[in-house]
């Protein structure tokens, strides 16, 4: 009987201050008669150390993962620098700045000079002299025995287009032409002389005798073409000019004009050749 009794306070004494401690509550902070939590634990102490293991369980498998924080943007890295380094910068920064400034006055002067040079060269530019055909004659075309006194007469005119430019002409010498073959030479066809800014001269010969050699197997190719309504012939004039821009002369240039001129069977130009204009080219 003594030995229940003893098992029986133990018992008690065992359920009331070791199984709090395995249940993970301390015995001097438990009110046992108010803690509802400790109250389920002695009436059902295998569920409760159950709960208690799944509890511990879930939270070793959660202590288990790494955190992961999102990184944030910790911002500029504040550096400071001794009095010499800012010294430094500013003079680099004036030195830029100078540099700067006189690259730019540079660039601007530059342009403006090569501004004010581009306007005076399309001002000063020198053009070419025009010329244009306005007669052309071969009398007695028509007659078959007219190599004879073959005679060719021209009338063209040089104008000088240039504002403020004249033009020095050398001796002017004349050719004609038939089939790239020369026919005629006149040289000596205008004397030296200058041409004034926005001036025309005339430019008029004749080819005839000593001048003019034409064949009678020449003169049968004239006949032949003009059978077919056209002769086609080929005036070049020629000479050595210089441009004159104020007081200042430029270096001599070889000039040609070429004047293609078509006459009809009766020998006279075509309208198709009149006062047109004859090409120029330097050589």
């Amino acid at each position: 009987m003594q030995i229940s009794l003893f098992f029986t306070f133990h018992a008690e004494h065992l359920k009331f201050f070791c199984l709090p401690s395995l249940l993970g509550y301390h015995p001097h902070y438990i009110n046992t008669a108010t803690d509802s939590n400790f109250q389920n634990h002695i009436q059902n102490p295998l569920a409760s150390f159950s709960v208690r293991k799944k509890k511990k369980k879930k939270m070793f498998k959660s202590s288990t993962r790494i955190p992961i924080k999102s990184p944030t943007d910790p911002g500029p890295i504040k550096r400071h620098h001794t009095a010499g380094y800012y010294a430094h910068r500013v003079r680099d920064s004036l030195t830029t700045q100078v540099s700067k400034i006189v690259c730019t006055i540079f660039l601007g002067l530059l342009f403006i000079i090569g501004l004010i040079t581009f306007i005076l060269w399309l001002s000063l530019r020198p053009h070419r002299p025009r010329f244009h055909i306005h007669e052309f004659s071969v009398p007695g075309l028509s007659q078959d025995t007219g190599f004879a006194n073959a005679q060719i007469s021209f009338n063209a005119s040089a104008r000088n287009s240039n504002h403020d430019i004249g033009i020095y002409y050398d001796a002017m010498d004349g050719a004609v032409y038939y089939r790239d073959q020369q026919i005629g030479s006149l040289p000596g066809l205008l004397y030296p002389f200058y041409q004034d800014p926005k001036n025309t001269t005339l430019v008029e010969g004749v080819f005839s005798g000593a001048t003019l050699t034409v064949s009678s197997e020449r003169w049968m190719e004239f006949q032949n073409d003009r059978a077919h309504g056209t002769v086609v012939f080929r005036l070049e004039m020629t000479s050595r000019i210089r441009f004159k821009i104020s007081t200042w002369t430029s270096k001599g240039h070889r000039m040609h004009a070429n004047c293609e001129v078509s006459v009809g069977s009766d020998g006279s130009i075509l309208p198709a050749s009149k006062d047109k204009r004859c090409p120029v080219y330097f050589a």
